[in-house]
């Protein structure tokens, strides 16, 4: 029996590889900063800032190709693999890669563990995401994930590293706080293999209708993210990382108002689906 081609569909797959550009280009600027921290620290201190805007660049994309996918329904099994290929060097390599490289000078030997930990961990956790999917195809999409999404554990990681260099005051370096770092690897490590579950909002795309009010909140957000780059997106990823730990404990009727995606397909499913 032939075997069936994979399709491929051109703007879901253009938005991975957006991903993955963004993710190659962090590494890049990464190694590069490493090569020049000796002679030109501030030239490295702006090569690895560019490399934490690269890598909330990836998350962007990464969110857009999967609604550009299920808006025009053309989820394939190529996009899914391509996908995984793309994360793993955007949030898996990069974000690893970078720790490594700022906090490799105080404790090298367990700097290089913690990285490879996270690297390997954010490997397994894409795998076995890819082999439930695989497992599930054709069944409705599902509303949560279970452990805390590999996208999300870089865009903490950046937004984290770049509050911290907010708080160095515009300095190449993080002096002392870089040291937060690693442990917040390994518990981000952790946190992806755990069964706490996180909202998806895969049904949130371009036909979800939200009232007025919702509307301008989440306007308003955006604007104030927009303007208080520095520090807010690490505020929003540390909140998503922390509704995860408390949603056990609320109520289902405060789980459906805070994830609430309200479109036109499956009007009456709530967030109790989980795998």
């Amino acid at each position: 029996m032939n075997e069936q081609p994979s399709k491929i569909y051109l703007l879901p797959n253009l938005m991975t590889a957006g991903n993955l550009f963004c993710g190659f280009t962090a590494t890049l600027k990464i190694l590069e900063g490493a090569l020049l921290q000796a002679s030109n620290p501030d030239a490295a201190g702006d090569l690895f800032h560019a490399a934490i805007w690269f890598v909330l660049g990836a998350f962007v994309f990464d969110f857009l190709d999967g609604r550009l996918a299920r808006l025009g329904g053309h989820e394939s099994p190529f996009g899914r693999e391509f996908d995984s290929l793309a994360d793993i060097v955007s949030f898996g390599l990069a974000p690893a890669l970078m720790v490594y490289r700022v906090v490799l000078q105080e404790f090298p030997r367990a700097c290089w563990i913690i990285a490879f930990i996270y690297l390997a961990c954010g490997a397994l956790r894409l795998a076995r995401f890819n082999s439930v999917g695989a497992r599930n195809e054709g069944a409705n999409h599902q509303n949560t994930f279970t452990g805390f999404p590999i996208p999300a554990a870089a865009g903490l990681i950046a937004s984290i590293t770049l509050f911290l260099l907010w708080l160095a005051e515009g300095e190449h370096h993080l002096g002392n706080w870089r040291f937060v770092l690693p442990p917040l690897l390994l518990f981000l490590s952790f946190m992806m293999f755990s069964q706490f579950e996180y909202p998806s909002f895969k049904a949130l795309n371009w036909k979800t209708k939200k009232s007025i009010p919702r509307f301008l909140i989440i306007i308003l957000v955006l604007i104030f993210t927009v303007l208080n780059y520095e520090w807010m997106p690490a505020v929003l990823f540390l909140a998503y990382l922390l509704y995860g730990v408390v949603r056990p404990w609320l109520s289902r009727e405060w789980r459906r108002e805070i994830e609430e995606e309200i479109g036109e397909e499956h009007p009456a499913e709530t967030a109790e689906q989980t795998r």
